[in-house]
């Protein structure tokens, strides 16, 4: 079992590390407040405990050289990403740098055992080519409501199966570390922050929007999760009056109507009705259509699928608005499998937020699409996971 640090100092030095890379004793020294000799303390404890190692002497500053100090280079997190459709899982060292990532289709809806099955086996084929003798610490992120505390999916609407399953404990067993267990879209939150769009930015919303919708929301850099764990559940915020049946049970949910499930059903529906001969031939060919699809046939300039994402990112920019004017962000992330939308779905999630909501929010609002692709989740649990090792015992 990887040690954990003693106090909030020394898991504030470890974090510094983390996110910085190596740094020297004297720059260490000049981002925590700690008298030097307090400073010198803290670190040899954590050179002890094998968490920090030395790096060598730093680059003169003028005097006496420091030395430098690194996270230890055999530290290694596993990163997990459960979508509706696929697998993706990623091995990172301490400063959660990708170093083998792997990706697999998979229905979630084939049940927890079969998934997590072929997460094990995922997990033994990166250790095989040599990245990992084994892990430190796991994340894993599904794509469903989770009660955080305890890692337990809770009545998630795309996941038969899986209401009650003890993901954090049958996997800490199995991979033989701590293991953390988020909603997707948190971690993949966690993953921009840490080395995509927003590194810089304390305050932001990340919506991602695949098989179904959902919303990070980082607050002073933190992940806010609500009282249960069902904060930022925005799918299935109402944008028609009795409309279309959703999944969770509710009519005319915002995933009812856009999400990939609802694009491919649309899609579908245009083709067979003779709206779309792009549409149609593809259909034709593959006997089923996805987002990949639309995007395809919106590049193509046809002119039913250009309308599919005009009208689905306009639902969602009229949800997102509303965030966005509670909220003040100072910046909106767009990911997820339907980005492939890519500048069309983004043009018209932003002409309906900056025409709905009020100025003051949106003066200054970059709306943008998010930097790290399916990278962005297994980073991300890999954070999740080194959040909490690199907090007090």
């Amino acid at each position: 079992m990887t040690a954990r640090p003693a106090n909030a100092h020394q898991a504030r030095l470890l974090r510094l590390l983390r996110d910085g890379g190596p740094n020297s004793r004297a720059q260490l020294g000049d981002q925590v407040e700690l008298s030097r000799s307090k400073l010198a303390v803290e670190i040899d404890r954590l050179l002890e405990t094998g968490l920090v190692v030395a790096d060598g002497l730093a680059a003169s500053r003028g005097g006496r050289r420091s030395h430098n100090i690194r996270l230890a280079p055999a530290l290694r997190f596993l990163g997990v990403d459960i979508g509706a459709t696929s697998i993706d899982v990623a091995v990172t060292n301490a400063e959660l740098e990708v170093l083998g990532h792997l990706n697999q289709p998979m229905d979630v809806r084939e049940g927890p055992v079969a998934v997590f099955e072929q997460v094990l086996a995922m997990a033994a084929k990166l250790r095989a080519t040599g990245v990992a003798e084994g892990f430190d610490g796991a994340g894993i992120g599904v794509p469903g409501p989770v009660r955080f505390p305890e890692g337990v999916p809770v009545s998630p609407p795309i996941m038969p199966g899986w209401d009650g399953f003890p993901v954090r404990e049958a996997l800490s067993q199995e991979l033989g570390c701590p293991v953390m267990v988020d909603n997707d879209v948190n971690i993949m939150a966690l993953g921009e922050q840490h080395a995509g769009v927003a590194r810089s930015v304390r305050d932001f919303l990340c919506i991602k929007i695949g098989t179904g919708i959902g919303c990070g929301i980082v607050v002073g850099g933190e992940v806010y999760r609500g009282t249960n764990g069902s904060a930022g559940d925005i799918g299935h915020i109402q944008v028609e009056a009795d409309g279309r049946p959703c999944a969770c049970g509710n009519r005319g949910c915002l995933e009812a109507y856009f999400g990939g499930a609802a694009l491919a059903k649309d899609a579908e529906a245009a083709a067979r009705d003779g709206r779309s001969g792009e549409l149609a031939a593809r259909l034709d060919e593959a006997g089923r259509l996805t987002a990949t699809d639309v995007s395809a046939a919106a590049v193509a300039g046809d002119a039913c699928a250009l309308d599919l994402i005009r009208v689905g990112g306009t639902r969602t920019g009229q949800v997102i608005a509303g965030l966005v004017s509670f909220f003040n962000p100072g910046l909106v992330v767009i990911g997820g499998g339907v980005t492939g939308l890519g500048h069309n779905l983004l043009a018209a999630i932003r002409t309906q937020v900056y025409r709905q909501s009020l100025p003051l929010a949106t003066g200054n609002l970059p709306i943008v699409l998010g930097e790290l692709g399916p990278t962005a989740g297994v980073i991300g649990a890999a954070r999740l996971t080194s959040d909490h090792l690199f907090s007090p015992a």
